[in-house]
């Protein structure tokens, strides 16, 4: 038995490591609040270039005056106003969407197969809206009473899909296996990716259509889109930050999560829904667009730390700064022509991608 002076002792000793932990972690909590802030002015920042750039620049004075904004009664033309509220605005904002939805997706999908090479198309979903909308592309019909094309409706139905089978293929005795599920992903998406080839052999007259949607782009962004996508976007963002606080449980293991209280496969279930749902969503409407899924969360990671309470937020500003700035360089780079926005992203993430590795290995060692 201690006595009650060694007691005291080591209390004191506890609380003398206890204290400077304490203070470490509110000091971090506080820098990621700053850094979330920053990123919400810089997201803001990036959005106001994205509409007044472009083959056509448009005044920041047009740009306040067609929201309302601007102080002063000023004529504007009807064609800058066309631009600005028709074309450059749904654009931009269905480009933020995306790149948001692709970014938590891609932090939930690291923290469920604890993977830092997880991706949001880790499940075949890129293939499943691939095959769908390839498909679409062979049917006469272009249009549906929403106002929506066939292809963005056909590719979120084979995203959906494919989720919906590799869980049944993954799923034993009522409990997914998480590496089943990432071996299933694999070999379904291999499956449809030599599908949709098969269809673009037999499809020559569509080839163009199909090449460049499955390089991802906002060339057909219009308010349409934007309705179809947000209901989406806004429930799986909520179920990922709902379950904030059980993924930074998942991290440490399934059986540790389960031990502090956690309904691991409830828990499980909820966040692939939310995840696959906005990982299908943002294709849908835009394509595959890679990398944005991958870097944003590693690089928010390194900011703000591994708490997905401040991570979720930092990845979605993080993911939506990097699209809209993505898509107005595809659109300003070599203007009037548009380059691919998947494209750029892959131009670009690739050596950012490599170059943050080498960085973090340097400071392993």
């Amino acid at each position: 038995m201690q006595s009650l002076a060694e007691q005291s002792e080591a209390q004191t000793v506890v609380e003398a490591v206890d204290k400077p932990l304490t203070l470490i972690l509110k000091e971090r909590h506080r820098r990621g609040w700053l850094i979330i802030l920053a990123l919400v002015l810089l997201l803001l920042a990036v959005m106001v270039a994205g509409v007044v750039l472009g083959a056509v620049e448009v005044a920041l004075p047009d740009l306040l005056q067609a929201l309302g904004l601007w102080p002063r009664p000023k004529l504007l033309d009807a064609s800058t106003k066309a631009i600005i509220m028709e074309l450059r605005l749904p654009r931009v904002f269905l480009a933020a969407m995306v790149g948001a939805a692709l970014a938590i997706g891609g932090t939930v999908f690291q923290a469920l197969f604890r993977n830092p090479m997880a991706d949001p198309y880790v499940l075949g979903v890129s293939a499943g809206a691939a095959l769908g909308a390839t498909a679409a592309f062979l049917f006469p019909t272009k249009y549906l009473p929403l106002g929506i094309g066939l292809v963005p409706m056909a590719a979120f139905g084979g995203a959906i899909f494919t989720v919906i089978l590799v869980c049944r293929l993954a799923r034993t005795d009522g409990y997914i296996s998480l590496s089943s599920m990432l071996l299933s992903g694999i070999a379904v998406g291999t499956f449809f990716t030599a599908l949709v080839s098969l269809l673009m052999y037999f499809s020559r007259r569509h080839l163009q259509q199909v090449v460049f949607w499955l390089m991802g782009g906002f060339d057909r962004a219009s308010w349409q889109y934007v309705r179809l996508a947000l209901p989406y976007f806004v429930l799986g963002s909520t179920v990922a930050l709902v379950h904030a606080r059980s993924l930074n449980a998942l991290l440490l293991g399934e059986e540790t999560a389960a031990n502090l209280g956690v309904e691991v496969e409830r828990t499980k279930n909820w966040l692939l829904v939310g995840a696959s749902l906005l990982t299908a969503t943002a294709v849908a409407v835009s394509g595959p667009i890679g990398f944005v899924g991958l870097i944003v969360p590693h690089a928010l990671r390194l900011l703000v730390g591994p708490d997905h309470r401040l991570l979720l937020p930092a990845s979605a500003l993080g993911g939506a700064t990097l699209m809209v700035a993505a898509d107005t360089l595809a659109r300003t780079i070599i203007a009037p022509t548009e380059l691919p926005v998947g494209l750029i992203m892959s131009l670009g993430g690739a050596p950012f991608f490599i170059s943050m590795l080498r960085r973090q290995k340097r400071s392993d060692i």
